[in-house]
């Protein structure tokens, strides 16, 4: 599902919300949850799973085509960690397709 997906999604879901509040609505979510991982701040959605950033530590990697050693620096990167509710939900459904297609 791409941004644009979800778009028409919530839009098609709230007959009162135009395309252009739904892209609006989208695109300050979206906003909000990126300017709280940049501020190192951990974002919980109960029942969907929860946003933090992970620290990578420094490194020494390979270049792959000369062979030598390059410093990686230290990294911040965003992580998800779904919930139990949305784990089971997809293992269900998941079963599910893979019965009915297999019938």
């Amino acid at each position: 599902m791409t941004r644009s997906d979800l778009v028409e999604e919530l839009a098609a879901r709230f007959g009162q919300l135009t395309q252009r509040d739904a892209e609006h609505a989208v695109k300050t979510i979206l906003d909000a949850v990126g300017d709280a991982l940049v501020r190192g701040h951990r974002i919980e959605i109960r029942g969907f799973g929860s946003f933090s950033v992970n620290r990578r530590p420094p490194r020494m990697g390979r270049n792959p085509r000369s062979g030598e050693a390059v410093a990686i620096p230290e990294k911040r990167v965003p992580h998800f960690k779904p919930g139990k509710a949305l784990r089971e939900a997809v293992d269900q459904r998941t079963a599910e397709l893979k019965d009915a297609a297999g019938s």
